[in-house]
């Protein structure tokens, strides 16, 4: 293996930073670009099937919630599930400092109870927006 002189090892560091200053660069704009791909898909194929249903004569109200059905907001949904998964988290938390407490590892016990924890969470949103959506 040839030994890099000490010329090479800076003209070596001075591409690494070239580098990592294009990724500082191409990693937002990609996350830009991806959240705007997914946005304009969303929308065009909405609006193609709006289209599609008008064309063959059908009542395109059908996307059109009527407000006295008893329709809930779809934000009100994701709060009751988001509050519901952050106060499963928090417990999950208090329970592996106990569970680490008593001897297990705290690798296997944060873990193990945040993801435990954090699935009955969802779980029980789920549940309660189902419920709430049958007396509505």
């Amino acid at each position: 293996m040839k030994k890099l002189s000490s010329y090479g090892a800076n003209e070596f560091i001075y591409q690494l930073k070239t580098i990592i200053m294009a990724a500082g660069i191409l990693v937002p704009t990609g996350f830009f670009l991806t959240v705007f791909g997914i946005v304009y898909l969303f929308l065009s194929t909405r609006n193609k099937e709006r289209l599609a249903l008008i064309e063959k004569g059908v009542d395109a109200n059908v996307f059109v919630r009527d407000k006295s059905s008893g329709f809930i907001p779809g934000w009100k949904i994701f709060l009751i599930n988001f509050a519901i998964l952050l106060i499963s988290v928090g417990v999950a938390i208090f329970l592996a400092s106990i569970i680490e407490e008593m001897g297990v590892y705290s690798e296997v016990a944060y873990t193990g109870t945040i993801f435990t924890m954090a699935g009955i969470g969802l779980l029980v949103g789920f549940n309660m927006t189902k419920r709430l959506e049958k007396e509505n």
